[in-house]
């Protein structure tokens, strides 16, 4: 399937068909070219995600070794486990699906880059029947050594507005 990129911030003109939001005045037009690419390979790898193609995921978007996750189920871990018994029951738990990356915001200073967006996502994930799975995300990344390595993903299910007490239920951990 492929994957749609969709801006709804401020595009810099050389980006208008690309769809990539860019919100830095002094950036040049390789940086913004160098940003729509990160873009296509979060497209990408969130696609690959959701079949459970760990192994792609992360060719596409390699972790820095001081990595952080905040995951939609909560809390906040440190480094990435690249066992290939971890990434195996990652990929088994993950089963199938697709997935296209709507671009709400794109940033960029220097080394570093963040890209707010919704993974629209449907698959079948930990033996549940298909359905929607698309969270809200941020994607922080820095280059080092000329390359771009993912160092914070927070994700959140919270794609749907919810009301004030549905969110006092989630805020006590009552849900």
């Amino acid at each position: 399937m492929q994957q749609t990129l969709h801006d709804r911030g401020r595009a810099h003109p050389s980006l208008n068909a690309g769809g990539v939001g860019c919100v830095d005045a002094g950036m040049t037009v390789n940086d913004d070219e160098e940003l729509a690419a990160l873009v296509r390979r979060a497209a990408d790898a969130a696609a690959a995600f959701i079949r459970g193609d760990i192994r792609t995921y992360l060719g596409l978007l390699p972790h820095a070794d001081d990595y952080t996750l905040m995951s939609p189920y909560g809390g906040a871990a440190h480094g990435f486990d690249h066992s290939d018994a971890s990434l195996d029951a990652t990929a088994a738990w993950f089963q199938g699906g697709e997935a296209q990356l709507e671009v709400v915001q794109t940033y960029r200073a220097g080394d570093l880059a963040v890209i707010a967006a919704i993974e629209r996502q449907h698959g079948v994930v930990g033996g549940l029947p298909a359905q929607d799975w698309s969270l809200r995300v941020t994607l922080v990344f820095r280059r080092d050594d000329g390359e771009w390595r993912l160092v914070h993903r927070h994700a959140d299910a919270l794609v749907h507005t919810i009301d004030h007490a549905q969110l006092s239920v989630l805020a006590r951990g009552t849900a």
